[in-house]
């Protein structure tokens, strides 16, 4: 009889444990796996694609798994970009055809995903899990303006202009953006001093690209990302960072 009580408890115990299991993943696999050359010299932010590194990837990646909103035309939005990195940043080169370029917010802060805007998802050691309101990864919400925005571990946006520096340029509908990226890791804090990781062949990155695409309404109308995200709720980049595929740097 005790041992049969043993037992009972003990699956008790362990279905209390399974229950409690979070839904996140700690260490994701590696998923939609892009390898990323490294350049020689560091792209120069200009907005302009003259570097050798730019013109020596005939291939592009696509922008287009829709995440949020209605189905889009090709009219309404195109999407492509490439990628290189230095030991110091990982380096972003994205066009984007949009028949409309909206910036309605002038406030940084407010309601930043409702403007035109590139959303950079990036975790450093690819490790997935969840990042709502802390930085196992970062979402970085990059304006027309330059200005750069994620949530913070106070539950508000929160500038980080010093971890992304971009440059834009726009002819009739089409927009290319230069982009320098820092690397930080899950030891980041708001409120202290904090060091760029320092980038090295083989090392394995989480990321994802995105566009908020707003013709000027009051909301984005849609957010259109560059994984494949399965299920129903495909709007889950900002939050779960399993979702993001894989960089692989190579030399």
């Amino acid at each position: 009889m005790i041992k049969i009580l043993g037992f009972v408890i003990l699956i008790s115990v362990v279905s209390c444990k399974t229950s409690e299991t979070p839904n996140f993943i700690k260490q994701k696999a590696d998923v939609q796996v892009l390898q990323v050359p490294k350049a020689t010299q560091p792209p120069f932010i200009d907005g302009i694609a003259n570097e050798s590194i730019w013109k020596e990837q005939n291939s592009w990646h696509p922008i287009d798994q829709l995440w949020l909103g209605a189905p889009y035309t090709s009219d309404d939005f195109q999407g492509r970009y490439k990628l290189c990195w230095t030991k110091e940043a990982l380096f972003l080169l994205v066009e984007i055809k949009d028949d409309i370029i909206y910036d309605q917010y002038k406030d940084p802060l407010e309601l930043w995903w409702d403007d035109d805007c590139v959303e950079i998802f990036i975790d450093e050691d690819n490790s997935g899990g969840e990042h709502q309101y802390n930085h196992n990864a970062f979402a970085y919400h990059v304006a027309l303006d330059g200005n750069v925005v994620d949530m913070s571990t106070q539950k508000v946006g929160k500038m980080y202009n010093h971890h992304v520096q971009s440059k834009n340029i726009t002819n009739g509908t089409t927009t290319l953006w230069e982009i320098k990226l820092l690397i930080f890791d899950d030891s980041y804090t708001d409120e202290g001093d904090n060091t760029p990781i320092k980038l090295t062949v083989g090392k394995k990155l989480g990321f994802a690209l995105a566009y908020c695409d707003n013709d000027a309404s009051l909301t984005r109308e849609n957010f259109i990302g560059s994984t494949a995200v399965e299920g129903k709720d495909k709007n889950r980049g900002w939050i779960d960072a399993n979702i993001f595929g894989t960089l692989q740097l190579i030399d």
